[in-house]
């Protein structure tokens, strides 16, 4: 049986690209294509795929927010997120909401193979320039860790603090989550609330900061 793939990047040339590399493939079948994190999060969910490659940055949900969702929705999808950065605090929060893998855009393209292979045998998957030592060592200090508030965000509030991070009113977020504005905007104080936030400047700083959104 074809292990399924859903892919999700928000460039069109990416999704081609890795689409084209896998299905030449024999085992593995692409069963569609995700354009930003919330549309990720949904087909991951309706599709139940054995593997989703996800971007790390990414409109709507980055790939560490949709990681963490589908890792408690679809339990038996492994995950490899994509990105072209190599930093191991990135690495950390990636394998901590449940990814398997972790693979930079700069690798060859048969390492990109090679994770599927490896996260569908159960195992974890680093680009080989990602140091394995200083992940494990970074995961056993964790909880050596302050409490993290961003942590208690419940998934609607983290889809309603990128989307008001990315600039988006709240009818634009009411239509994109299918909720009234009145909601989203109960969501946004009880973010404000629960993060030590005062204005949108102060949202917009913590996102950043966070790596939910960047700014160019």
């Amino acid at each position: 049986m074809a292990v399924t793939v859903l892919l999700a990047d928000d460039h069109p040339i990416v999704r081609q690209g890795l689409r084209h590399l896998l299905e030449t493939q024999p085992d593995f079948k692409v069963v569609g294509e995700a354009s930003d994190g919330l549309e990720a999060s949904q087909m991951a969910e309706r599709y139940r795929p054995d593997v989703l490659v996800v971007d790390l940055m990414m409109p709507g949900l980055n790939g560490l927010e949709v990681t963490r969702q589908v890792s408690q929705r679809s339990p038996g999808t492994r995950i490899i997120v994509l990105s072209m950065h190599n930093n191991d605090a990135y690495v950390l929060q990636a394998l901590k909401r449940g990814a398997s893998g972790y693979v930079l855009k700069d690798s060859g393209p048969a390492e990109v193979i090679k994770a599927v292979n490896q996260v569908m045998l159960g195992r974890r998957y680093l680009s080989e320039s990602i140091s394995e030592r200083l992940v494990e060592m970074l995961i056993k200090q964790t909880g050596q860790l302050p409490a993290d508030p961003y942590e208690e965000l419940t998934n609607r509030e983290r889809e309603v603090f990128q989307l008001t991070a990315e600039g988006c009113s709240s009818s634009e977020i009411a239509g994109r989550l299918c909720i009234s504005p009145r909601t989203v905007e109960v969501h946004r104080a009880n973010i404000m609330d629960k993060l030590g936030l005062h204005s949108q400047m102060d949202l917009l700083r913590y996102a950043v900061r966070r790596g939910v959104v960047s700014v160019d």
